[in-house]
């Protein structure tokens, strides 16, 4: 029994020691760390020795370019065009839109700008990534970050604003398009007066009207009269002989019926003696 004893610690210290042996050899090897390649990278099963652990949120690994995370837009490119709202799925993309009396300035690629944005959020609490918004972009302005850890404690801190005027800013922008709207339909109502109001002048009698440069010339004054052509004797009977008048044809009549005529007896001679 106290063999057994014995070698059962013997064997603990054994397999103790060759597990140590692993742990130390982790720890030297721990002075170098793998650097954070993408699964899709042919060297990523390479880098056998090494920490594996990314120190997250000082590292992380490489987005591909065409990954759909979090939404921006550049708000000077942006000429309001509300097409990012309409064609969205979830309507995830609120825009209050305010028309400028002229044009404002151009964007980088030199569209011109007409539209304010008063308002311009996106709820990416609502987003589905679909990407749709980004492609109907006429100004590439709104586009899809590399951005994929955004979590907050509240829900409506996943609203993003990216609108830049101020409250005073947007009252006097709404100010500004009321009163050109009120000019201009006081002009338009002005014009129409004006043109109610003008007398029409009647053309004068015997006057000439003003010649055309390469305008021909009409020749006479009156309207030419055309004459009724004349068939003459050759015509007549050149015709005759090419068009034949047909014949009518006659009129069958429907035959009398024919009544049966009466059967009159011969009397016989005795009968004429007798009587």
């Amino acid at each position: 029994m106290n063999h057994s004893y014995w070698s059962n610690i013997g064997q603990t210290v054994k397999t103790l020691w060759g597990g140590l042996q692993i742990t130390f050899k982790h720890i030297l090897q721990a002075k170098t760390l793998q650097k954070p390649v993408p699964v899709c990278n042919t060297d990523y099963f390479k880098q056998d020795k090494g920490l594996v652990t990314v120190q997250y949120p000082h590292e992380s690994f490489p987005i591909p370019d065409n990954g759909r995370y979090r939404l921006h837009n550049e708000i000077d490119d942006c000429i309001v065009c509300d097409k990012c709202a309409k064609i969205c799925p979830v309507d995830c993309i609120d825009i209050d839109p305010i028309r400028a009396v002229g044009e404002i300035g151009k964007t980088s690629d030199g569209t011109s700008k007409r539209i304010y944005a008063a308002k311009f959020d996106i709820d990416m609490g609502k987003c589905c990534f679909c990407g749709l918004c980004t492609t109907v972009c006429p100004t590439e302005c709104l586009t899809m970050t590399k951005t994929y850890d955004f979590s907050e404690y509240d829900v409506d801190d996943h609203t993003y604003s990216f609108a830049t005027m101020t409250p005073l800013e947007i009252l006097e922008k709404r100010n500004e398009l009321e009163e050109f709207e009120k000019q201009k339909a006081a002009a338009k109502e002005q014009s129409t007066e004006s043109a109610e109001k003008k007398p029409v002048a009647k053309p004068k009698i015997g006057s000439t009207k003003p010649k055309v440069s390469g305008a021909k010339p009409k020749m006479g004054g009156a309207k030419p009269v055309f004459k009724p052509k004349i068939k003459t004797t050759k015509e007549s009977s050149t015709e005759g002989k090419s068009e034949p008048k047909q014949k009518p044809k006659p009129i069958m009549k429907p035959k009398p019926v024919m009544k049966p005529k009466p059967v009159i007896k011969k009397k016989d001679k005795g009968e004429d003696s007798d009587g």
